[in-house]
This record gives C-alpha cells, structure tokens and sequence, in this order.
C-alpha cells in the first residue's frame, strides 16, 4: 500500500473506488485523481484528502494508473498519456468492451494491461469486478488489481475473451434487477398497495433472497422450488412468466448486452 495510485476521469464509479482504498488502509497522500473539471478536482481534494493532478503528471508519478473514462474517450486519453507512461507501470482499465490490446498498442512495448469490469454497486462496496489479465500483465499485477478491487466489493479472475459476457451479466447486471423492481412496484400498485409498501415489500424480499442465494449454497432451482408448493400461488405466478417467455428475454437480453460490448471493442461507438 506504499504505491501511488491514480484514478484518471474520476466520476461516481471512480470516487467510490477512491474511498473503498482509503477504508481499506490506503492513504489519501499516496492517492492521485484527475478530473475534466477542475472543481470536481476540487471536489474530490475537499472530501477525500487526495490529490489533483493532471493527466500527465499522473502517467509521471504514480505506480498504477486506473482508467475509468468512457470508452469513446480512451483513444483520446491514451494519445494523451502515451508519451509520459514507462513501460513499467501498471495500466487497469475500467472501460467496457475495449481489450488490452488496444492499450498494449498505443503505449510503450511491455507495458503490463489489466482490464476491469466493475459495477455500480462498488458504491456501496458490494461491487462484482472482473479481472483480466493482458499479454504483458504478471501474476503480481493482478493481485494488485484484486487487492484495489477488493475494496470495493469481490472480484473474480477471468480470460480476457469471457470479458464481454462477464459485462452483459455483472456489469449491466444491477440495471436488470432495478428494472425488475420497477414492474414488481407496478404490479403492487395495479394489486391496490401504495407505492412506498410495494416498494419495501419488494426491495426487502430481494436482499433476503439475495442472501440466501449467496449464503446456501443452494441451486436456485432448489430454492425456487422451496417456494412453489402444489397447486399454489407461486407456480400460479411462474407459469404467466413462461407464457410470456421471460426466460428467452433474459437470455435474448444478455446476447444483446454482450453483443453491444463487442461493437464498443470494434471501435463502434
């Protein structure tokens, strides 16, 4: 933990990984942001003691580098860091759907890549990040991307071509279970509940399963069938949800959400 770190185009994902560090033991003196705004800069300086720096400076001073813009912007950051960045630092990028080989070709030959895919639970430190290593990167780097990671939340180690159906179902992950909340909530409301009772039944109901399905060690058929007795209201319930094909649209969703990874790889913005 005496290395420097710098979180480059610090936004909400960023800044959360900033203070899962700092919980973790890090000290904010060895901590480096750079922001597109120099009153976010400011922002993140005030609340977290750390450091603005610009993006030169960090490619300069820190031993990792962390790369959290949006993927239409990395090309740009890239040309900007290339000429400062030693092959020996560690670069871990955060972008969806860009391989360590775009990265491996615009710096410096050897230079170690790591790529990361996160989700927004990291702000609440139940973030699931997946790691993977480029042709460059050793085993001492990925302990290092596990170990920053892991502030946050768990982290998995993956092959780099799992990556884009790693983001259809952890990285987009969360949007599918709050989109899910919403309908339940509807149907609540539609079943004559008011919004905050449906809400809490709902939300409540989730984290309970949620445990359960992380702590048992149950199939979730298993646990599903704990539920569904004979001739009841849960099997009732189920069978509306496959005649209306509900699993297929999941399944057919995930495709779509690894398909646009893919095309965010091509350089198809």
């Amino acid at each position: 933990m005496t290395q420097k770190v710098a979180v480059l185009g610090t936004g909400k994902i960023g800044e959360a990984l900033l203070s899962g560090m700092i919980r973790a033991g890090w000290a904010p003196a060895d901590l480096l942001v750079t922001a597109r705004r120099p009153d976010r800069a400011r922002e993140l300086q005030e609340r977290h003691g750390v450091t603005p720096v610009t993006n030169p400076e960090a490619a300069k001073t820190a031993d990792t580098l962390i790369l959290t813009v949006k993927p239409q912007d990395m090309g740009t950051l890239l040309d900007e860091l290339a000429p400062h960045i030693p092959a020996d630092r560690l670069v871990i990028s955060g972008a969806a759907g860009i391989p360590t080989s775009f990265f491996e070709e615009r710096l410096a030959a050897g230079t170690p890549v790591v790529r990361v895919m996160t989700n927004t639970p990291a702000l609440v430190d139940e973030a699931m990040s997946v790691i993977s290593a480029g042709s460059h990167a050793t085993a001492d780097h990925l302990a290092t991307a596990e170990e920053i990671f892991g502030a946050v939340g768990k982290t998995l180690r993956v092959p780099e071509s799992q990556q884009d159906a790693c983001t259809a179902l952890s990285g987009s992950g969360p949007a599918y279970f709050f989109y899910l909340v919403e309908a339940m909530t509807d149907a609540g409301i539609l079943l004559g509940l008011p919004r905050d009772k449906a809400h809490d039944l709902i939300v409540q109901s989730a984290i309970g399963a949620a445990v359960m399905l992380r702590d048992s060690g149950e199939h979730p058929v298993k646990l599903r069938e704990n539920v569904t007795s004979p001739a009841g209201t849960t099997i009732n319930a189920i069978r509306e949800l496959e005649n209306h094909g509900v699993r297929a649209a999941l399944i057919a969703a995930l495709e779509a959400a690894r398909d646009r990874s893919r095309e965010l790889a091509s350089g198809n913005n």
